[in-house]
């Protein structure tokens, strides 16, 4: 087998996914974004083809395939225009957790409704005074008789009203240390004392982002996934994922920009001939085509080294494809909208609204700032900066 190449079973799966967005496509994605609707539609149309959870065991209605598996599906979605960000929530971070800390019974359920689309999993782990310090999570969690009791505050955490349950993460004090440990847990979106509120949003996109309250809210003790001491490990066993996810999303966002340009440049004729024949048009093109592809050979990397149980490995691998495809779909939304000239600015042609969503691909959910900071200290063995 050529290891340079997906498998033939991931390339079908590609194709098939490609096929079945490609009945919707972005132009009804966009519509559904801009008039305050939902992609539900599409959503439960992926799950019930057996695509939502690809990679979450068989015996939980799952397809019992890998993060790559998972990623694929995202990035032909995104690359037909309909980037589902809660495909990188719901079973890639939500659903790799449960599957690997939840007991028997928490799996049976919550797993079945995040496969097949009917019960979506958020995911919040932001704070207004945290950001990308994770140490600094303020939001915390006691233990009452014989359940647990959680306070606190995060902010953009995406389609907590399509969800009927979020993944909390929250920090216990150790009764025998003191010291705090990042806990997880499952909290219905219609518990008492939980309160969200949509933050406004320059962005084009059927998901909105929310600040979530948690005021006194009350949950059993098997909310609680995982061992509430596991502190980081299990936390961490979701962010991977949610890493390779995030640049499969991006490379499919570039992909969908760059070959509505391409097509653009083969049509549209200002002098002789179509302005693709011209290098100005042509080389930005063809830039653009390469960084993608670098960006999507470092992400398969990153899953192949995930599902291959290498975690320190994938960690590596899957923040340096996260850079990469950040880069790749800003440049690439750009060219796209060059490209078009002025109509790149219409709603008509619809590349205009892909420059804010592609600049989110630098930010969320790691900054590119952070990735360097990882890359500098453990790729090259720097001084730790902060």
């Amino acid at each position: 087998m050529n290891t340079f190449t997906e498998s033939e079973e991931r390339q079908e799966l590609r194709k098939a996914v490609a096929k079945l967005a490609g009945k919707y496509g972005g132009d009804w994605f966009a519509q559904k974004a801009r008039s305050g609707e939902k992609t539900t539609e599409l959503w439960l149309e992926i799950g019930k083809n057996g695509y939502l959870g690809i990679n979450i065991p068989e015996e939980y209605g799952g397809g019992g395939g890998g993060i790559g598996d998972i990623a694929a599906v995202c990035e032909e979605l995104a690359t037909a225009g309909c980037p589902l960000l809660l495909m990188v929530v719901s079973p890639a971070i939500c659903g790799t957790i449960i599957s690997k800390y939840g007991t028997g019974e928490q799996k049976q359920r919550w797993l079945p409704g995040i496969c097949d689309g009917t019960s979506t999993m958020a995911f919040a782990i932001t704070e207004p005074d945290a950001g990308t310090n994770t140490h600094n999570i303020t939001t915390t969690a006691r233990k009452d008789g014989d359940g647990w009791v959680l306070n606190g505050r995060k902010i953009y955490i995406s389609g907590v009203d399509e969800a009927d349950n979020v993944l909390v993460v929250a920090r216990a004090e150790d009764a025998k240390t003191g010291k705090v440990k990042p806990v997880l847990f499952v909290v219905p979106t219609d518990a008492a004392g939980f309160e969200a509120q949509p933050i406004p949003m320059e962005i084009v996109s059927p998901e909105l982002q929310f600040s979530v309250f948690l005021d006194d809210v009350r949950l059993p003790a098997d909310a609680l996934v995982g061992d509430e001491d596991g502190g980081l490990a299990q936390l961490f066993t979701g962010l991977n994922p949610e890493r390779i996810m995030a640049s499969a999303f991006a490379t499919g966002m570039a992909r969908h920009a760059l070959g509505k340009a391409t097509a653009y440049a083969k049509e549209r004729t200002v002098f002789k001939g179509p302005i693709g024949s011209h290098q100005a048009i042509a080389h930005p093109l063809a830039q653009a085509h390469i960084e993608i592809e670098m960006a999507r050979l470092m992400t398969q990397k990153a899953a192949a080294l995930y599902d291959a149980g290498d975690e320190f490995g994938a960690g590596e691998a899957a923040n340096m494809a996260k850079y990469a495809a950040g880069e790749a779909a800003c440049h690439a939304a750009d060219v796209a909208v060059q490209t078009h000239g002025g109509n790149g600015i219409t709603q008509e042609y619809g590349v205009a609204g892909l420059l804010v969503a592609a600049r989110t691909t630098r930010i969320a959910p790691v900054s590119r700032e952070m990735i360097l900071n990882f890359v500098a200290m453990h790729s090259l063995g720097l001084p730790k900066s902060y």
